[in-house]
């Protein structure tokens, strides 16, 4: 019983943490893959390249 206490203060502690942080920074996770897609797409119209080919690249098809 002590065993299994003291397993739960080592491990229960950190993956309450990483289970909290994993849900909070979601949203903010999401938002930013969000805005690297659409920079991806600005960056690409300004060297001219199609925007058929940019959302292949953007969605892991290659030309």
């Amino acid at each position: 019983m002590d065993e299994l206490l003291l397993t739960f203060g080592n491990y229960g502690f950190p993956m309450a943490v990483a289970a909290y942080l994993l849900v909070r920074l979601e949203p903010v996770i999401r938002e930013l893959q969000k805005s690297v897609a659409l920079l991806a797409v600005v960056v690409a119209r300004q060297g001219g390249v199609d925007l058929d080919d940019v959302r292949r690249i953007v969605e892991g098809d290659r030309p």
